[in-house]
């Protein structure tokens, strides 16, 4: 899925979270966070590539990138896998308790389900497409949906256009329709 798919997945998983477990308030500051973390998550597994979003924006990031793909074990690998989401999980859970004292009125915990949830959403994502995510590393088998390859969106191409991604913005749309109250209610409890 191209990186687009992948911060409308992310958010779209972070507002369903929201609604199965909505906080009484949040602050501000931990809303932000948590929705920078979200779309962070939502692109973090694709660290392994150096042609990722964030190899691109940095100053020799394409060198960085090749280093990191490597060290991962190339592209859909170790951060394509439960095995990735368990050692990231890991990582930003010690990031976000050594950043803590910068930002003591930051909810970490949230921000860090944020993190996991858009993190998840783009192993979900990929599982949509030919190359299939491998779950289950160490062993190698990359699973998709719907079993059969052929099925598969292929990324960037017309189906991930025309149908991933509104299908993604009508789920929006219907979620923030039908759920006004839930997000108002919290969007008015949020203490500055």
């Amino acid at each position: 899925m191209t990186a687009r798919t992948h911060d409308l997945a992310a958010a779209t998983a972070l507002a369903v979270a929201v609604l199965v477990w909505a906080p009484e308030s949040i602050r501000l500051s931990t809303l932000l966070i948590a929705l920078l973390a979200n779309q962070l998550g939502g692109i973090t597994p694709d660290i392994d590539q150096p042609t990722a979003p964030l190899w691109r924006n940095l100053p020799e990031g394409h060198f960085i990138g090749k280093a990191f793909g490597k060290l991962l074990g190339g592209h859909r690998f170790i951060s394509h896998s439960l095995l990735g989401l368990g050692l990231f999980a890991y990582l930003s859970n010690l990031l976000l308790h050594f950043l803590h004292p910068l930002m003591p009125h930051v909810d970490i915990r949230l921000v860090w389900w944020s993190f996991l949830i858009g993190y998840i959403s783009h192993l979900v994502m990929d599982s949509l497409t030919k190359e299939g995510v491998p779950w289950l590393l160490p062993i190698p088998f990359k699973f998709g949906v719907p079993p059969l390859r052929s099925l598969r969106v292929t990324t960037g191409k017309a189906m991930e256009t025309f149908v991933v991604l509104p299908v993604l913005v009508a789920i929006n749309v219907w979620l923030f329709a039908n759920h006004y109250a839930t997000f108002i209610h919290l969007l008015h409890h949020v203490v500055s």
